[in-house]
């Protein structure tokens, strides 16, 4: 009664117009295949999985899954020219073990990476009722049937849903189903689902549902909706949770915070310091630790080491905003906004690497709400902020292999002795609260996610 996800890569993707194979493009820190191939083995419910990937690409998928721990992965096959190759593929391959016939086997497109366990545990409970099972969710849109470009027919909508993966089958019944569809010279399939249909009509197909969220990449646009979902998963990570899950998570863990004298980062400080973490903070003011100068964050770093024995957090709140037009900034200035916002970034993720490469530990980085667009007034600022976002994302896909994750965090405007010192006071109840970007900073550092932008809202 074993349960395998076959994850299916073996095309290259043309619609997507791109020279890499579109499941193998970066995102949040991983290939879109490597977080298909992740939801399947974090999930309980899963017992092995088989990719099917482009030929030629095999050990660079093997050569991932050793890096990434993905251990229920037992074979890396070559697809065909076909969907229906690929998937022939994995199915001939598990046939050949002793008891396979009842195998549950979940057929998934690898650009699906956003499939989760529920979808999952839907498909593989279905499986001890029916032999085959789709997933799918209601269509929005209402669907037409054309001829010669002419509107032939308008389906009633409540009838028809949008099909999504994985599809589910008894190995015993998806087999057969192709076996018979062999023998018709004009055979031709885009999903494993409608072999069933056509050729053992008599095997009914249940439907579970999928989800909004469960997206194809298909087009190269897809990838900005895509970042945009894993930034809203991250988000929901940030639920409440209770002091003891902070205090497991954070006593006798070594977090280092640099701009860590006032604001967001002392908050961060005072609420780590409350569920048990050593916590040690550097700052111009506080310990004339400057950001900008390489050898003073090594040298920090390096004195914490030698204390504690570990570093299991790095954080970067450190910054200067300076409200100026361009045209009036003395060079110093300039220097200074450039050199704190982003170089002091660069500073500090470059020595912080040895030390979370030794815990498979977790970096964080702050960006503003003005790296979306530019502002005028603080140009330097923004367009610094903007920076960091693309540093962060970079950086996160370097550091994956090594476990280490890479965040950055994007607070509404928050009421801060930074924000006073250039905007003044404003009414409380239109800015954050730099209490509640702390909370949500500590989610962060303690998430499995990399790669992402957190956005922090009121």
């Amino acid at each position: 009664m074993k349960t395998v996800a076959v994850v299916l890569a073996g095309g290259f993707g043309e619609r997507f117009g791109h020279e890499t194979p579109k499941q193998l493009v970066k995102l949040a820190g991983l290939s879109i295949i490597d977080h298909t191939i992740k939801a399947f083995n974090d999930s309980p419910l899963i017992d092995e999985i088989v990719i099917i990937i482009k030929d030629g690409f095999q050990e660079k998928i093997r050569e991932s899954n050793n890096l990434l721990g993905f251990h229920k992965v037992s074979k890396v096959l070559a697809g065909g020219q076909e969907r229906s190759d690929s998937s022939l593929a994995a199915i001939n391959a598990l046939a050949q073990e002793q008891g396979s016939e009842d195998y549950k086997l979940l057929f998934h497109d690898a650009v699906r990476p956003f499939v989760d366990n529920n979808i999952i545990q839907r498909c593989v409970d279905a499986l001890t009722h029916f032999d085959a099972v789709d997933v799918a969710i209601p269509t929005a849109d209402t669907i037409i049937r054309v001829k010669d470009d002419v509107i032939s027919d308008i389906p009633t909508r409540s009838s028809l849903r949008r099909g999504q993966t994985p599809q589910a089958f008894r190995l015993k019944t998806i087999r057969s189903a192709y076996e018979a569809a062999s023998k018709d010279e004009n055979f031709t399939a885009t999903d494993d689902c409608g072999v069933i249909v056509k050729y053992l009509p008599d095997i009914p197909v249940y439907v579970v549902d999928g989800h909004e969220s469960n997206i194809k990449i298909t087009h190269e646009q897809d990838i900005f909706v895509a970042d945009k979902l894993f930034q809203l998963r991250s988000n929901n990570n940030a639920i409440p949770r209770s002091d003891n899950y902070y205090k497991q998570h954070f006593n006798n863990k070594t977090l280092v915070v640099f701009g860590g004298n006032q604001g967001i980062g002392l908050e961060i400080i005072n609420a780590a310091k409350n569920y048990g973490a050593n916590v040690f903070s550097f700052s111009r003011t506080q310990t004339g630790t400057n950001i900008e100068n390489s050898s003073a964050v090594s040298s920090a770093l390096e004195d914490v080491f030698q204390q504690t024995g570990q570093i299991d957090f790095v954080v970067n709140t450190a910054a200067i905003l300076i409200t100026k037009s361009l045209a009036n900034l003395a060079h110093k200035e300039i220097i200074d906004s450039i050199n704190i916002n982003y170089l002091g970034v660069i500073n500090v993720t470059k020595h912080a690497y040895e030390y979370l490469d030794k815990t498979k530990g977790s970096l964080l980085l702050f960006t503003s709400s003005s790296y979306t667009r530019g502002r005028a007034n603080y140009a330097l600022y923004s367009s610094s902020k903007a920076a960091v976002v693309n540093f962060t994302q970079a950086i996160s896909e370097e550091w994956a292999p090594q476990s280490i994750n890479v965040n950055c965090i994007n607070p509404e405007r928050t009421d801060t002795p930074m924000r006073v010192a250039n905007f003044g006071n404003e009414p409380k109840e239109t800015l954050l609260d730099a209490k509640q970007v702390a909370i949500n900073s500590l989610d962060t550092l303690i998430s499995k996610f990399t790669g992402q932008v957190i956005d922090v809202r009121r």
